[in-house]
């Protein structure tokens, strides 16, 4: 991947404060600006703003049927999904409660989104491609029919003069055929030391929630998976196959983990570059110790 200085991050709940060595500090406020018009039958979002340790942070306010309280952070910042019996005052609380870890999950966001800047690909001759942890080669080739790994390069047919997108296209159907092809090995090798298989499994875009599985046995993988080592993509299989034994990430989730893949721990330090989804659930009557 080519190093290229970041562009400026968008105003959002990732941007509102920036980190120098361990230290965070507030961000100045952003400059105000319209608010978009909202989509045609959609309420528009309920954005509010809270002050946690010394922090401005803007947070998205959702009204469910649930129990708890919800904090979900992800490239988009925080929500928050509470049940419509709760009060603001409340929420305002639980939020105090959990700001160390909104804070410290929004600057992994925030770092995250700037690696990402950094390591997307080129769409250009001579370009670098990561692929199941190597570094291919780019080349854009007339002479080839379609898309082909070649001594270290990846050849795709096209003329030189090509639309990068048209190139972006073909080289992530590619992308596509290799993770599925992967998937399809990788699977069933992990499915047999479950002693139980998915009921189905499909790709994903997604580009932070890897994989995901459903309680019905469905699994889905993202196939930008692909870019990483082969020990990443075991990992990250075994992990949603130990759902189809424990719905939930508690010891016996992470004991069935260990019985699939007994390296996930160092797996799973690795991936935290690339941060998931975080979610965390709160009870209505307060925050958990």
């Amino acid at each position: 991947m080519r190093r290229r200085t970041p562009t400026p991050a968008p105003p959002t709940q990732l941007s509102l404060f920036d980190r120098v060595g361990l230290v965070l500090r507030p961000a100045p406020p952003p400059a105000a600006s319209p608010a978009p018009a909202p989509h045609a039958g959609r309420p528009s979002p309920d954005i509010r703003h809270a002050n946690l340790n010394g922090h401005p942070v803007a947070w998205e306010l959702r009204r469910a049927r649930r129990r708890t309280i919800g904090l979900l952070i992800d490239e988009r910042g925080l929500r928050v999904n509470a049940p419509r019996s709760v009060t603001l005052g409340e929420i305002e609380r639980a939020l105090h409660e959990r700001a160390d870890w909104i804070l410290r999950k929004l600057v992994e966001w925030r770092e995250h989104a700037a690696r990402r800047e950094r390591l997307a690909p080129r769409w250009e001759d001579g370009a670098p491609l990561r692929v199941l942890g190597r570094t291919l080669t780019l080349r854009i080739d007339p002479a080839q029919r379609g898309v082909n790994e070649i001594d270290g390069e990846l050849r795709v047919g096209l003329p030189h003069d090509a639309d990068p997108e048209r190139l972006k296209d073909l080289v992530q159907a590619w992308l596509q055929r290799q993770a599925h092809r992967v998937f399809a090995e990788r699977i069933p090798v992990f499915a047999q030391r479950l002693g139980r298989a998915p009921r189905r499994w499909t790709l994903s875009s997604a580009r932070t929630r890897w994989g995901s599985c459903t309680s019905d046995g469905t699994i889905r993988l993202s196939w930008r998976l692909v870019h990483f080592p082969a020990d990443i993509i075991d990992y990250v299989i075994a992990h949603e196959l130990a759902h189809l034994r424990e719905m939930n990430h508690g010891p016996r989730f992470w004991s069935t983990v260990g019985e699939l893949f007994p390296e996930y721990e160092q797996a799973r330090s690795w991936l935290r570059q690339f941060p998931d989804d975080d979610e965390a659930d709160i009870p209505s009557t307060g925050v958990p110790s």
